[in-house]
């Protein structure tokens, strides 16, 4: 597991994130439902060639969980741009995941944060997003919070069980779910799923165009909440590399494929440092 011993104060939330390793910056953003575990078998693979700072969310993870606290993609941006200034970041190399991805864009093209690569993988991009699950939850938030326990750590097993292609082992199904256990982790997480919003991305998509540095997409082939085709779109958007499918993964691909990703950023950190043409 990877530790997260520093807690920064932003915007009245307390952020939990952690560092490994030596050499350039590479900030990695996970998504939901997940947290900064996601990495735990990434970013040991990195940490040789770089120093890797890695994060939960606000409302996620080990970072504060509160009653009426905004989660929303509308502040996770503005979190990310206060760490860069905290951990005195320019241009680092970043890896995002979808939600990650949809936090790394806004911050792109909304803040003016500036990369020196972005690798992003199943990200939540592009319109439209959110499951008929996440539709329902969103009606329902107050019904499904209070549902018992025994129900909801059936349907929160389930639901993980949808973002990975090949079965997770019980203990990735723990990782990413005890967060969202007991009095503070259950309403927690469906006030994240009440507040995933489409505006969010809306507001940021007209804004895509060619990115100042290079970026890699990939996505997983047997991705069933976020098809290919959308990263076949976001990538004639933002990159002029060819998408990357990764075959044999889920959305999750951190767990069906993590070989891929390590590959893929080290492959990418390497061209992003060869001189332009």
């Amino acid at each position: 597991m990877l530790e997260l011993p520093h807690t920064s104060t932003i915007e009245g939330n307390a952020i939990r994130w952690g560092r490994l390793g030596n050499g350039p910056a590479l900030v990695a953003i996970h998504g939901t439902p997940f947290s900064s575990q996601v990495w735990r078998r990434i970013v040991p693979l990195l940490s040789d060639r770089r120093t890797v700072y890695y994060f939960d969310l606000a409302g996620y993870g080990v970072s504060e969980m509160r009653d009426g606290q905004d989660v929303s993609l509308g502040v996770q941006n503005r979190i990310l741009a206060a760490l860069f200034r905290e951990w005195e970041l320019d241009r680092p190399d970043v890896l995002a995941h979808d939600f990650g991805g949809a936090t790394a864009l806004r911050a792109y093209y909304l803040d003016g944060l500036r990369y020196r690569s972005l690798t992003i993988f199943d990200a939540v991009a592009l319109a439209p997003w959110g499951s008929p699950f996440v539709q329902h939850v969103r009606q329902h938030e107050a019904a499904f919070s209070g549902m018992p326990d025994y129900m909801h750590r059936a349907l929160l097993k389930a639901y993980l069980q949808t973002a990975a292609h090949n079965p997770l082992s019980e203990e990735a199904l723990d990782v990413y779910g005890n967060p969202w256990l007991g009095p503070v982790g259950q309403p927690a997480f469906y006030r994240q799923i009440a507040q995933m919003d489409q505006k969010y991305t809306d507001e940021v998509q007209e804004r895509y165009g060619r990115m100042d540095c290079p970026v890699q997409v990939l996505w997983g082939e047997q991705d069933q909440w976020i098809p290919r085709e959308r990263g076949l779109a976001l990538t004639s958007l933002i990159s002029d590399l060819p998408l990357i499918a990764v075959a044999d993964a889920g959305h999750l691909v951190q767990e069906d494929r993590p070989e891929a990703i390590v590959a893929a950023v080290l492959k990418h950190i390497e061209l992003a440092g060869a001189p332009r043409r």
